[in-house]
């Protein structure tokens, strides 16, 4: 069973990721264009020139257009395996919730931990943005702050279970939340922040910038917890689980 959920996992996770892709490519990809067309006056209007710059290996159509979707569609199918690999271990430990309710619930979670509370700590700069000797530092803190908020994700689901024969749901659902809020914002405090924006970048551009790349993972895990749930359905009857077993 296993096996099939993963199959169908890395399947929905490409579906995923083809609407994730349409969705940059129309609102995203204008953002980075724009972002990049700025700083390129700004150097212009600064007296830089372009003549000692490395040549351009990968062209700009072909970073938003092949590039971005097989960028997409790798992340998407790893994403999506994943997901069938944890929708695995929790079903049928959440309660009652049925294989809709379960891959919903973990799309929800898993966009809040991995994407929501990382992002509103180190939120996605334009490429256009930020000191390049920087960037393993600013890394290194991004994933640090998705393994921080994974494990508090981890904790208040399981601080959840504990309390659900005792509280109602409505009570086990706040003390959960609440522990999740405390446990991120501890790791957000404690966290060195990083702001290489300069101050003359537009702040309409910039958050246009970032709306968008929320947007396009909000679209990747709506997506991909749809089609999992609709894909998985048959492989988690009842029936057919007998048959298995």
């Amino acid at each position: 069973m296993v096996r099939s959920l993963l199959v169908r996992g890395m399947i929905a996770g490409l579906l995923a990721s083809l609407l994730a892709f349409a969705f940059a490519r129309v609102v995203g990809e204008p953002q980075v264009e724009a972002a990049i067309a700025f700083e390129e006056q700004a150097t212009h209007a600064m007296g830089g020139s372009h003549a000692h710059e490395m040549p351009e290996l990968v062209s700009r159509d072909t970073q938003s257009g092949v590039g971005l979707f097989v960028g997409l569609g790798v992340f998407g199918a790893a994403l999506g395996g994943l997901f069938a690999l944890v929708f695995a271990f929790v079903h049928g430990r959440l309660g009652a919730l049925g294989v809709r309710a379960t891959s919903g619930l973990l799309a929800l979670l898993g966009y809040i931990a991995i994407v929501l509370v990382p992002f509103f700590k180190y939120p996605p700069n334009p490429p256009a943005i930020g000191d390049p000797s920087t960037i393993g530092l600013r890394t290194a803190l991004f994933f640090t702050m998705i393994g921080v908020s994974l494990a508090a994700m981890v904790v208040s689901v399981v601080a959840a279970r504990r309390l659900g024969a005792q509280r109602d749901g409505w009570t086990v659902g706040l003390a959960a939340g609440a522990i999740f809020v405390v446990l991120a914002a501890l790791a957000h405090a404690l966290l060195p922040g990083i702001n290489e924006v300069p101050a003359h970048f537009p702040a309409t551009l910039l958050w246009q910038y970032r709306v968008a790349a929320f947007g396009i993972q909000a679209v990747l895990w709506a997506a991909l917890g749809i089609v999992f749930a609709h894909l998985a359905g048959p492989v988690m009857a009842p029936g057919r689980r007998a048959s298995r077993a």
